[in-house]
């Protein structure tokens, strides 16, 4: 294989940023696989467990995603028994979201296969490392 010379391209963050994403996300989508889920769709499963009755919309602004998809993702979910929608009481007009008995027990194994994954991926960096590499990430995301 021919080496390139990619000139500026590995000092810019935004390109590092880009290679390491599309390597990680790579590795993520592969451990869901026997789950059947894709990496939003854990995130999603994620957020409904920890906020029982959650909106979709206060769901899709959590994630950053528009309405339409939030809801794609929900009916996807809720067809396969992993989501349960029930009209929310403050609100009739929207839907409070949790995890069926199915959908928390499939959480509970891809947070294991999610587990894995970040030991494989965090695996060259001590701990300290890895704090720094979050809080660092976090500040690009300004958060």
């Amino acid at each position: 294989m021919t080496e390139h010379d990619y000139d500026l391209l590995p000092s810019l963050i935004g390109y590092n940023l880009r290679q390491a994403q599309t390597a990680v996300f790579q590795d993520f989508s592969e451990s869901l696989k026997d789950c059947n889920i894709t990496p939003g769709q854990f995130g999603v499963l994620v957020l409904i467990a920890a906020n029982t009755g959650l909106n979709q919309t206060s769901l899709g602004n959590a994630l950053g995603i528009d309405r339409s998809t939030v809801v794609a993702v929900i009916d996807k979910l809720e067809g396969r028994g992993l989501v349960e929608r029930s009209p929310a009481p403050k609100d009739r007009r929207s839907y409070a979201l949790r995890l069926s008995e199915q959908g928390a027990e499939l959480l509970q194994r891809a947070r294991g296969l999610v587990a894995d994954h970040e030991k494989r991926i965090a695996g060259d960096l001590q701990p300290t490392e890895q704090h720094q590499l979050i809080a660092l990430l976090s500040r690009l995301r300004g958060k």
